[in-house]
């Protein structure tokens, strides 16, 4: 396993495994809360099984190249994850994606994983656009596609039911060239 350096705190990032699911699990216990308004994530956790199983479909998205899944780690424990929801080499488009419990808050950690991801997928994987999606009443979410220097392509309007709520879902996003030269 391979674990790379989010900087000088302490915080590292991490694949996520299916031989993770009891720490997982509590990770997702904690951060229920945080998430559980905008996205269905820790719905899919929420005993050792449920987190196996949606731990295997990361698995198998990554066996087939399709998605990934990646933990943060801050002084040993696990605080948070981002992700390839989608990631379609064909077509040369992906998603990435978040969450985060209260320990993680504050410090910049998603901000600084999702960096190394679109690093990765623009200059390893030759992906040419890079997408955000986030809810556009969840201003963390959408602070930091800005902080990542993506650009709000729109907003499609009440088009995520999500506990009884219509959400609008604004996207985001950034092509390789943008990212390539605002990274300098």
């Amino acid at each position: 396993m391979f674990a790379v350096s989010l900087g000088d705190d302490g915080a590292e990032l991490r694949p996520l495994e299916i031989w993770q699911a009891e720490e997982f699990l509590a990770h997702i216990d904690r951060a229920r809360e945080l998430v559980d308004p905008w996205i269905p994530f820790a719905t899919f956790a929420t005993d050792l099984e449920s987190a196996r199983a949606l731990l295997q479909r990361y698995a198998e998205k990554q066996a087939a190249d399709t998605g990934r899944l990646y933990g943060i780690w801050l002084d040993g424990t696990l605080v948070g994850g981002v992700l390839f929801r989608i990631f379609d080499t064909e077509s040369g488009n992906c998603e990435v994606g978040c969450w985060l419990e209260s320990a993680g808050e504050g410090r910049g950690l998603v901000t600084r994983a999702v960096r190394m991801l679109i690093d990765w997928a623009v200059e390893e994987r030759g992906m040419h656009r890079v997408e955000w999606v986030a809810s556009s009443a969840n201003t963390r979410s959408v602070a930091v596609a800005k902080r990542l220097g993506m650009t709000r392509d729109g907003v499609l309007r009440e088009n995520y039911p999500y506990r009884g709520v219509r959400h609008d879902s604004e996207i985001w996003s950034v092509l390789a060239p943008e990212w390539r030269a605002q990274r300098g």
